[in-house]
């Protein structure tokens, strides 16, 4: 399926709220893949439209004007221009940035709506919702607090609580209240139009599980056949709020399409809007099926754009549907996971006051650690050695070594015999052909992580024929030789700025310029042709070292930022439980525990507690009931790599055969976490 010749290719980035600034999580996770693939295709002269834009709509643009005591719209407008702002100095070649505010997304979104309400798609129905008679306004999830049934934290928000993390309904919330008026709400009915998903399960079955089972990451696939053998529900999609895309319904005043229904329209009206500004047709982008359409997210969003939109353009009819979602696991942060509110990040903004010049060098690095198949992390200390071990000492020693011999010998004049020069060493040529290979068959299964490293094989192919070859050397007892090595390594040094255009393209146009290359760009079926008597430009640092007194401090501001971030009321620090007796050696050994990766995972019937998983232990895929139902929503968690004990004694639990356990952490709150090796390892290591 991905072999296919497509006329053209639509990407997709996940739209970011602009209720505040973005940090280089969703950068990693999203943005600078999809960056890569679109780069790619453009080399490789494919019509490609990429488009993203401001998620502008929703309870979290509402909630974060009430924090800062403004209106919705001076939000999305103070956040669309800074997030807009920092993909722009990143390097993020979108072909639009739209917004969901405009009028054309608004036409576009209610045009929609229509289209699936005429047909008679949707559900209506009537339930009852948290109202604040005060405040005259039914109340969403988000504007109800309370007291959380699980831990006791008086401000648990209708939807989850911040403190343990588990995931709640208003119902849930003990003495519930509202945000907007303080007192306690009272239900009241209301009608709200819902999307039917269970009626599409048929569809989902054979477009998602036997159609992509073996093109799709094993993440994006397992976590939608848990929602699918789960069972789907009708969706409801509007709600009462007043900031939104306004229901196109006669009666429906005071409701507003759902954020998740308007919010991946923005992807065709941003399409519209592009059409419009480059005079071109932006139809057959979405509705020929010679189009590829690609979207690309991190796994917090798999559902909506693996399941509820691809129902709702099925269900318009005259959509194409994607043909992957390369969607990533989450990036973390010296060893703890990323959040703005507690001050646990690295904003987009921040990093680019602190390193203005350095963009290649945070392109580069979150590429190396990309969550691509289990979380990664991000430390200021693993950013240096990357920096300096391999920006500096390969592939910026190696341009800089050549050019400065260059010059040194030739005045930086070429002298090519034949008008121009080729690879004289057919070895060297045939490990970079190879290469080139790798590299592209890496772009088109979207291992970009893999891609960068072969880019970096040719850096290190280059240092490896240098200094082999020694022309320093060589230049005094046979001229020729030295000549014909450092001509060698010049045509190696254009494959090299072309292999790595996608990745590092500040980097690369420095490149092109040091060789005096006139132009910015050089497609993937074309070479830098150097003829006789070319004269290259001076030879210049591609990137500086980076010292530990510049990372200290950044470790040192993280600190800072999140004393600033957490109350100043100090807590104590939780007594640990006591240690349980000593066992020997063999009883230790007599456990096997291994790592493995969960591929299902379904709620088990009639149980608050229970999750029905199913793991592959490298040994063998089996069934294992853990009690962790009320820490992880199951979608949540299929992909994840996680310690097993695999030969604990089967038992039957809920009617359910367990073979084996999970390893958990559990702190003094009962906060459960997955015991989980930091690198990604074969299922069936041996946990030692």
């Amino acid at each position: 399926m991905e072999a296919q010749n497509y006329k053209r290719y639509t990407l997709t980035a996940a739209l970011p709220y602009a209720n505040g600034p973005k940090h280089i999580g969703h950068l990693a996770g999203a943005y600078i893949p999809a960056d890569l693939y679109a780069r790619y295709l453009r080399l490789k002269r494919r019509d490609v439209v990429f488009v993203c834009g401001s998620d502008e709509h929703g309870t979290a643009i509402a909630n974060q004007a009430m924090k800062e005591g403004t209106t919705p719209q001076a939000i999305i407008d103070k956040y669309h221009e800074l997030i807009k702002y920092c993909f722009d100095k990143l390097n993020i070649s979108f072909d639009i940035y739209h917004r969901t505010s405009s009028p054309l997304h608004h036409q576009t979104a209610q045009d929609f709506f229509t289209n699936l309400n005429d047909k008679g798609i949707f559900e209506e129905k009537e339930s009852e919702q948290y109202f604040d008679e005060q405040a005259g306004a039914f109340l969403a999830d988000r504007y109800i607090v309370g007291t959380c049934p699980n831990c006791g934290n008086e401000n648990a928000y209708g939807d989850q609580c911040e403190r343990c993390g588990t995931s709640l309904s208003p119902d849930e919330l003990i003495d519930p209240r509202s945000t907007l008026s303080g007192n306690k709400p009272v239900k009241r009915p209301t009608k709200h139009w819902y999307l039917p998903l269970d009626k599409y399960e048929g569809f989902l079955k054979e477009w998602i599980l036997d159609g992509h089972a073996h093109d799709w990451k094993t993440n994006v696939y397992g976590q939608c056949k848990s929602w699918i053998d789960g069972g789907l529900h009708p969706r409801a999609v509007t709600r009462d709020l007043d900031w939104g895309i306004k229901v196109p319904v006669e009666g429906a005043d005071g409701k507003v399409l759902y954020v998740w229904f308007d919010a991946p329209i923005g992807y065709i009206s941003a399409t519209r809007q592009w059409g419009i500004d480059n005079n071109k047709d932006w139809e057959p982008y979405w509705k020929d099926k010679d189009t590829k359409l690609v979207h690309f997210i991190g796994k917090d969003n798999i559902v909506f754009h693996c399941i509820v939109f691809p129902v709702m353009l099925k269900a318009q009819g005259e959509f194409i549907l994607p043909q992957n979602v390369p969607a990533n696991e989450f990036m973390n942060l010296e060893g703890d996971k990323m959040s703005t509110s507690r001050g646990w990040s690295i904003e987009m903004h921040e990093y680019l006051e602190d390193f203005p010049t350095r963009i290649d060098e945070l392109r580069y690095y979150l590429t190396a650690i990309a969550p691509e198949t289990s979380d990664s992390e991000f430390t200021w200390k693993d950013y240096q050695a990357r920096v300096n071990n391999e920006l500096v000492a390969i592939l910026g020693n190696f341009v800089n070594r050549v050019m400065i011999l260059m010059h040194k010998f030739y005045g930086g004049k070429v002298e090519a015999e034949g008008g121009k020069l080729e690879f004289t060493d057919t070895a060297l040529h045939s490990e970079v052909s190879r290469l080139y290979d790798e590299l592209e068959q890496s772009f088109e299964s979207y291992k970009f992580r893999q891609a960068q490293q072969t880019a970096m094989e040719i850096a290190r192919l280059g240092n490896r024929y240098l200094t082999e070859q020694e022309p320093w050397k060589t230049i005094k007892t046979n001229p020729e030789q030295a000549k014909a090595a450092l001509h060698n390594c010049l045509v190696l040094i254009g494959h090299l700025a072309t292999a790595f255009q996608p990745f590092l393209p500040d980097t690369t146009r420095k490149i092109f310029n040091m060789l005096n290359w006139p132009g910015e760009v050089v497609y993937f079926d074309e070479e830098i042709i150097i003829t006789n008597g070319h004269q290259l430009n001076p030879a210049s640092l591609l990137f500086e070292k980076l010292e530990d007194e510049v990372i200290d401090k950044q470790i040192q501001k993280l600190q800072a930022k999140t004393q600033q971030a957490t109350p100043t009321m100090q807590e104590e620090t939780p007594i640990a439980t006591p240690a349980k007796e000593n066992i020997n050696y063999e009883q230790f050994a007599a456990m096997d525990i291994r790592t493995g990766t969960i591929l299902t995972a379904e709620k088990v019937a009639k149980t608050k507690k229970l999750l029905k998983l199913t793991i592959d232990t490298g040994i063998d895929q089996r069934t294992v009931v853990s009690g962790i139902a009320e820490h992880y929503e199951p979608e949540a968690i299929i992909g994840k790599q996680v310690s097993i004990l695999v030969n604990l004694e089967p038992r039957e639990i809920k009617g359910i055969l367990s073979q084996g356990m999970i390893l958990m952490a559990e702190n003094a709150e009962g906060k459960l976490s997955f015991v989980s090796p930091v690198d990604d390892l074969h299922n069936g290591s041996v946990v030692r």
